[in-house]
């Protein structure tokens, strides 16, 4: 496997910085209208999901001409950084426009399942380490 051009891992970098402060500054800004219910987290997989779509419906419409590393910096860097529900939604997407749709069935219902449960046993991992260093 040949790496690719330099300009692409920085696009992505440089989308992921943009991103990840969008990210936290709206989880902030929102943060004030809900003590209980997590607005900013389902605004930002919401609204990240939405872009994600026009963008790259847009792109591949060929509704303007843009370069492979705009698109990574964008698609893959900012949005994948301010959401990756956004990236779960479009690999989704590809599965049942591919004709896999038993397999985009799956995807889309496993994911959430195994990170719950992946979550789950993360923190029942990390407390048991904690006790056995008490």
């Amino acid at each position: 496997m040949s790496l690719p051009p330099l300009r692409y891992p920085l696009a992505v970098a440089l989308g992921a910085v943009g991103g990840a402060l969008s990210r936290y500054y709206l989880g902030l800004y929102l943060s004030r209208f809900s003590a209980t219910f997590p607005l900013g987290t389902f605004a930002v997989n919401v609204t990240g999901s939405f872009f994600m779509g026009g963008f790259i419906t847009l792109v591949a419409q060929k509704f303007f001409n843009v370069s492979d590393a705009i698109v990574l910096g964008i698609a893959t860097g900012f949005l994948g950084s301010y959401t990756t529900f956004s990236s779960y939604a479009l690999d989704t997407a590809k599965l049942n426009a591919q004709g896999l749709k038993q397999t985009a069935i799956l995807y889309w219902l496993g994911s959430p399942v195994a990170g719950l449960l992946a979550l789950q046993l993360g923190s029942w991992f990390a407390k048991a380490i904690a006790q056995r260093t008490q």
